[in-house]
């Protein structure tokens, strides 16, 4: 099931859970959708909320395409920074914050 987190009045996050399970560990997929400025309309895919292998705390990715170097898989990052390293935190901090309250209107539908 998805769910949207607005964020500011420009950028929604959208959540879409792994009901799946598969692969381990992934929890669900996560799009930026865009509803001002010249993305308007637009929607950013391919990020994705992981459970860490210690199991304490989650994990982003974002997206990447991944091509072959003599046999040798490599991933391509799609989304980064122009100059400040910390945007890409910033976007981070905003799907787990998504998650976050999506897991809890999980939890509070459940109980």
């Amino acid at each position: 099931m998805a769910k949207t987190h607005t964020t500011t009045a420009n950028l929604t996050v959208k959540i879409i859970a792994n009901d799946k399970g598969n692969p381990p560990g992934k929890l669900a997929d996560a799009e930026l959708h865009f509803a001002d400025g010249p993305l308007a309309g637009l929607k950013l895919i391919g990020f994705a909320v992981w459970e860490r292998r210690s199991g304490v705390g989650r994990n982003v990715t974002f997206p990447a395409r991944q091509y072959s170097v003599n046999g040798e898989r490599r991933s391509f990052a799609l989304l980064r920074p122009t100059a400040d390293a910390a945007s890409q935190e910033r976007v981070r901090d905003l799907i787990l914050e998504a998650y976050a309250e999506t897991e809890a209107a999980a939890v509070a539908a459940s109980a």
